[in-house]
């Protein structure tokens, strides 16, 4: 059992404080659709010199690289862990929509490039998502693949010349109406021939396509905006996270050199997306100890000054009860926070069906005492001015994406079953 040191405890605070300075006066604006969240999250990094942090750990990984070193594999220390966890924190007990989109730009489309690209594409795409100076998407989900993200996905790249031809579209894409980097799943489609050589430096070249267009090969590709051939929709209108833009890409034709395609490696893109789900569903947890932890401290605050019948709400047993609740699933949850940290330190690396586990139990719980904080306050509960509406529409998202509930349930019981 590991508890928040006193260096953790200050940035906490710090960042409390840039969060009520900055964060909270615009969550109208942000709620509404009106304020991207990019300049503020661009704000946070100056403030905190994350931005120099980041492009500091990227040159001297790449370096390390270069001289045949590790790969850049995660410190055994853990700090960083706790301080990437603790403003993920912070930022959910607000606008949890914040922390979606700048997880999904530096977690998932910087981090496939850091895990599959060569030193050049690093330096050209996943620096300037490192340091928050671009926008990046994750690009994997389709309209009939959701769940069946791999077998169902209808995106295709063609081989042309020296070139690949993309077309398709994706969907729920965070950060894809102003994404300036898109990382893009999609099949390999050769027809029955093998497929000219991608002449990428540190790939394995593309198999053979299947006869059955479920089992081909899955292509990695990074794209930019403003492609010929690449439309980024609007925002679309969704039940919460409104301070995360969500959207759709189409492809037409986009044309594609070879050096904008990822190593695909011995599994190809299936095994760099179940790498991604795995840091995807760990921080998720991070996410929901912050709404439970706002949650709670209103819910408590708000029991305490309501009066009923001459007294407080709070003295009243059943009101009791959904803050013991609460605070159980705060614990609860915290906990797998400190696990995922104390894992970090040992240098192990999570499974998927651990961080499924750790997905599955803390969107649930987030979700339910959120909805309880609802109930809690009553007519009040259900108005936007008292935020637990907000953090109860945010909070159900958590058991949709990244894998709805039903998907971690089979990942769960298919290690389990396989043992």
């Amino acid at each position: 059992m590991i508890e928040w040191s006193e260096e953790d405890l200050m940035i906490r605070d710090a960042v409390r404080g840039w969060i009520d300075a900055e964060v909270r006066p615009n969550l109208d604006a942000l709620e509404s659709g009106d304020l991207p969240p990019y300049d503020l999250l661009r704000n946070m990094y100056k403030t905190f010199g994350m931005d120099e942090m980041a492009r500091s750990s990227f040159h001297a990984r790449l370096a390390k690289e270069k001289q045949g070193g590790a790969d850049g594999a995660e410190e055994r220390s853990g700090g960083g862990a706790a301080m990437t966890m603790l403003p993920v924190i912070e930022l959910c007990k607000v606008a949890p929509g914040l922390v979606s989109a700048m997880g999904v730009g530096l977690g998932l489309a910087a981090g496939t490039i850091m895990k599959r690209g060569t030193p050049e594409q690093k330096e050209r795409w996943a620096l300037p998502l490192l340091t928050m100076e671009k926008v990046g998407a994750w690009a994997i989900t389709e309209p009939n693949s959701g769940s069946d993200a791999f077998g169902g996905m209808q995106a295709t790249a063609r081989k042309v010349g020296d070139e690949y031809v993309l077309n398709g579209s994706k969907t729920f894409i965070t950060n894809g109406p102003y994404a300036d980097t898109i990382v893009f799943y999609c099949k390999l489609d050769d027809g029955d021939r093998s497929p000219a050589p991608a002449h990428h430096p540190s790939s394995e070249e593309p198999r053979s396509a299947s006869a059955d267009p479920r089992d081909r090969e899955i292509l990695t590709f990074v794209l930019d905006r403003g492609m010929e051939g690449l439309e980024q929709s609007r925002p679309l209108r969704k039940m919460g996270l409104h301070s995360s833009p969500t959207g759709e890409l189409f492809l037409n034709d986009v044309r594609a050199g070879a050096d904008r395609l990822l190593a695909s490696g011995t599994q190809g893109g299936k095994e760099s997306a179940k790498q991604n789900f795995v840091t995807e569903r760990a921080g998720v947890a991070a996410m929901a100890l912050g709404v439970i932890e706002e949650c709670l401290k209103l819910s408590v605050e708000y029991a305490k000054t309501r009066e009923l019948w001459g007294q407080r709400i709070g003295d009243f047993q059943l009101i009791q009860l959904k803050l013991a609740k609460m605070e159980v699933a705060r614990l609860n949850v915290q906990n797998l926070v400190f696990r995922h940290i104390e894992m970090q330190r040992a240098g192990r690396a999570m499974t998927l069906a651990e961080a499924s586990a750790m997905k599955l139990y803390a969107a649930q719980a987030a979700s339910e005492v959120a909805q309880e904080a609802v109930q809690l306050f009553g007519g009040n509960g259900y108005m936007s001015e008292y935020r637990v509406e907000q953090l109860a529409r945010d909070a159900k998202s958590f058991q949709i994406y990244a894998g709805t509930d039903e998907i971690q349930v089979t990942h769960i019981a298919r290690d389990l079953l396989s043992r």
